[in-house]
């Protein structure tokens, strides 16, 4: 008998470490959500301690390519509403595409003042050697990187000087590590404290399209109630506030469900 009673104790703290009814799910987002997400993600712990979930950031693009092979993510922050649009079209999600936040683009170094480089300077000024961008063919910060300096009439120019993140943290890091002089990241990466250290240049969001942000309900994710309050906490005052902490602007929309 006291076989059995030792087991007991010993699962006991594992058991209790874990909420009740927890309801865990994924949530796959772009990496400019990096900070602001973590800390939206903090705040609703707090709120719901009974729902267990992890975030996994990547590029949006890659991202769409794992949910079409099943990759088991309930719900997908998006930096282009365009690809939770794919999923959608494809008969993957549970809600209709929503746009959740409108995104910006910086030139941003740690070692350069950057409020003071225009994108013209980018391939003309010596001490940039090297300039990191997100791999415009999967990374819409990237793309959009790629559409200003297009508009500006240098990107044929910069070519010697580009280097590529996978996504468009990766490009924030390869600044900040020295990997590369300057870049064009995220505005959401800019404004985290660590980096705010350093100013950043807005660039004009005239000369390139739209970082309309979208996010969906995986059909998998459509089911679980913890996944819905997410999707619905993402659109309180709070979690706006934390978006416009980072540099996103807010737009009035809500998820629904299809039909």
């Amino acid at each position: 008998m006291l076989r059995p009673f030792l087991l007991v104790l010993a699962i006991l703290p594992v058991a209790l470490a874990f909420p009740a009814h927890a309801e865990r799910f994924i949530v796959a987002a772009a990496s400019d959500l990096r900070y602001a997400l973590d800390d939206i993600a903090q705040v609703y712990r707090q709120v719901h301690p009974e729902h267990a979930f992890d975030v996994i950031y990547g590029s949006s693009g890659k991202m769409t390519t794992q949910i079409m092979n099943g990759a088991p993510y309930d719900i997908f922050f998006s930096a282009d509403i365009a690809f939770p649009e794919r999923l959608h079209e494809a008969g993957l999600t549970a809600t209709d595409p929503a746009v959740y936040a409108i995104g910006r683009i910086v030139i941003w170094s740690n070692t350069l003042d950057a409020s003071e480089l225009r994108l013209e300077d980018l391939p003309r000024d010596p001490r940039i050697r090297r300039l990191a961008i997100a791999q415009p063919t999967h990374a819409p910060y990237g793309l959009r990187a790629r559409e200003a300096m297009e508009s500006a009439g240098i990107w044929e120019e910069v070519q010697p000087k580009l280097v590529f993140g996978e996504n468009i943290a990766h490009a924030a890091q390869m600044v900040e590590s020295g990997a590369a002089d300057a870049g064009i990241i995220a505005l959401s990466l800019a404004e985290f404290p660590t980096l705010a250290q350093h100013p950043h240049r807005l660039i004009d969001d005239a000369l390139h399209n739209p970082l309309t942000q979208g996010f969906v309900v995986i059909r998998r994710g459509g089911n679980n109630e913890a996944v819905m309050a997410f999707a619905r906490f993402m659109a309180t005052d709070e979690a706006h506030g934390i978006m416009e902490r980072y540099g996103f602007v807010m737009p009035d929309r809500e998820p629904t469900h299809d039909g």
